[in-house]
Parts: C-alpha cells; structure tokens; sequence
C-alpha cells in the first residue's frame, strides 16, 4: 500500500468505531468497545461523542457511509443533547448512560469535554445544514461559559452536584487551549477576551534540541489542533506559534523513547508513542519526555499507544506514518482489528489491550484527515463567526 492508502484504511476502520457503535436511538458513542467488534461499552463519553459528529462529516464526505445516514446519524444525537441529556447551564456531565442520556457514576460537568462535543457539533451543523445546524447551534449558545469561571477569570474543569464547582481550573499549558479560545471569542455565550490571557504559559520543556510548552501526554497538543487549524497563529502572550510547539513535542517524544531503548530495545526509530491510555496496569496519564529532567515516569514499561503517532500526523507526517506502518506490519495481526490499532500493545512483554478508546479513535480519525486534506480545519474556519 501506499502510504494514502494505508492512512485511509485506517481512517476507514476508526471511521467504523463512531458509525457502527453509536447507541441505535440516542446516538451517543460509547467511551470504549472491544478491539475485536463483539461489543461497545454502555457509558458514553461526551467528547467521544463529538469526535463522532466528525466522524459521521469525514465518513459522509469520503463516502463510507451515504450522506443522508450520516446526516440522519448527526441530527439524532444532536436531538438527544438538546433535549434528553443531563447537563447543567449547557454543560455536559463527561460520561452519559448511553441509553438514557443521563449522568453515568459521579462524573463532574465537564467543560473539556463540552468544547470538544461543541467543535464536533458545529462542525456538523457546517457540513449538513438544515435541522443538524440548527439543533447544533442551539446547543452551543446554551452553554454559559461565564457560570464556570473562577476568580482569577479562568474557566473552571467543571461542576458536580455534590460540591459545586470542582477546586481545579485551566490555569497552565494543557489540552484547554482550544476550549479557552472558542469560549472567550466565538462562544454565544462568552467568557471575556481577557480569559484568554489569564492562564500561564508554562511550564515550557528542553529537549533533544527543542524548547516547547508541554505537558508529558502527547494528547495535549493533539486535541486542540483537531478542530482548530494554529498554523498561522502566533500567541500574543507567549509569542509562540502553537502548530509548531506541537511539531516540537512530537519529534522530543520520539527521541525520548528512543533515548529508553537501553531498557525497553522494542523502542526505536519506528516504535514510540506514549499518552494518555490502556495500559497493563489499568488507565495512564504517560507520556513524555518529563518536565523536570531525569524524572521520567517509573510507570513507563515499554508499552507503545499507536494514537500518539496518528495523533500527531499532521505536525511530523513522514515520521507518525512510519511508524505506524511499522507497528502494522510487525504485530498487524495481534494489534490491528475492525477499528484499527488496538488502545495500546507491550511488545516487550506481549499483552495487548482489549478495547479501543472512543477518544483515541477519533484524535486518529480527524489528524489523518487534516494531514491529507485539512478538511476539519476548513470546516471550523467555515462556521467561525466574522
């Protein structure tokens, strides 16, 4: 195969996750399935969900799937946010019982994971028209950004019924960027501008050569650039361009792994990845390379999260599809299934994770559409407020 065309059978297959796993009636996509296809998981995830409002765009325009299903796909789960979800002030809980679109376990009212359900609505609303921007427009101006800030004007990580406004807010360099950016300048119902300047640019990382802000999972500089094209924007804050922090953080993760070899031999040119995922051991917030030097993660064991390099396909093209490539052809059969790469895989010990994660099937899905064609970041320039 040619390197399109390995990128398209694996958008294809992650495609599938969104189109074919998606609750029947309420359209919610669930937080995980099994890698194999025998069965989604019944608590849905907010953000996954907006991923799957993308999908069903990409699916629709590549003609996976007919664009009338896709658009009768979007227009239900819109449908059900707008008038069965639990939420408050337009916020959405992180995880909803996929049937009955209410609050799964003790789940706070997430603003992350509203923002990345809004880019994934309203890049919808852009693509369908008619009820599906209606519904997504709607949904978007009920969210009351201003509800969530602290008193430093940030925004707040979210809200629980049992205590109120969580303790933690989007202070410091994180996956928030986006989500501050949209709620301080497009947003219906907006934060002022002066949130957007409220959170400190830090900590900023050295490594192999590259100075960049970073926080160890790669997801961190990935969610953000999903929906929102950066390339041409320089932070008047911090003066850094974000796109190429972004290109930074990848090649410095690729070194770090490469620098582990001596513990982990798998590791190498072709065989690196860590963030946020599946591990042996249960749920990681790995990454790398670390903040402060010498403090790499004891947690790390050799395990290799195929999302980071997809994730990061349009800021090192050439080095995320080879190593992609490579974890395919190496242990394709063990790894690979009906919705692409399995979460993660050790190959130093031989497990692999059984599910896939909503999430990073998406982050998957929506890089390797912007790198070979852009066409997300075209869509939210299209939908953006004059």
């Amino acid at each position: 195969m040619t390197d399109d065309a390995f990128l398209d059978d694996l958008s294809r297959r992650a495609f599938r996750y969104f189109f074919d796993t998606a609750h029947p009636h309420t359209g919610l996509v669930p937080d995980r399935a099994k890698a194999d296809a025998s069965r989604p998981g019944d608590m849905a995830s907010v953000a996954a969900t907006g991923f799957g409002l993308t999908a069903l765009v990409i699916g629709a325009e590549r003609g996976w799937e007919s664009r009338a299903e896709c658009r009768a796909c979007a227009e239900r789960v819109l449908r059900t946010l707008w008038r069965d979800a639990a939420h408050e002030h337009g916020f959405f809980y992180h995880f909803l019982d996929t049937r009955a679109a209410q609050r799964g376990w003790d789940c706070e009212a997430s603003s992350i994971d509203t923002g990345l359900l809004l880019f994934g609505a309203l890049s919808a609303g852009v693509y369908f028209g008619g009820a599906v921007a209606e519904l997504a427009q709607a949904v978007e101006a009920r969210v009351d950004w201003p509800w969530l800030l602290d008193a430093e004007r940030r925004i707040s990580h979210g809200w629980k019924p049992e205590g109120g406004k969580m303790p933690w807010s989007w202070d410091q360099f994180s996956e928030h960027y986006a989500m501050t950016w949209f709620a301080s300048h497009d947003a219906t119902k907006p934060v002022p501008v002066a949130t957007w300047s409220a959170w400190r640019r830090t900590p900023f990382v050295d490594y192999a050569g590259e100075r960049f802000l970073h926080h160890p999972p790669l997801f961190v500089h990935q969610f953000p650039q999903a929906w929102l094209d950066w390339r041409g924007y320089k932070d008047e804050v911090s003066g850094v361009n974000f796109f190429a922090q972004a290109c930074a953080a990848t090649r410095a993760q690729k070194q770090f792994c490469k620098d582990l070899a001596a513990g982990f031999p798998f590791y190498g040119e072709n065989v690196w990845g860590l963030t946020s995922s599946d591990g042996a051991a249960g749920y990681l917030d790995w990454g790398g390379p670390p903040i402060r030097p010498g403090e790499v993660d004891p947690r790390i064991d050799g395990t290799v999260v195929p999302c980071a390099a997809a994730g990061s396909l349009p800021f090192t093209p050439a080095d995320c599809t080879a190593a992609l490539r490579e974890m395919h052809a190496r242990w394709g059969e063990k790894i690979y299934g009906p919705y692409g790469f399995a979460d993660a895989f050790n190959p130093h010990t031989g497990w692999v994770g059984s599910d896939v994660i909503g999430i990073d099937q998406g982050i998957t899905l929506l890089m390797a559409e912007n790198l070979r064609s852009g066409f997300v970041w075209k869509l939210m320039e299209a939908w953006r407020p004059a």
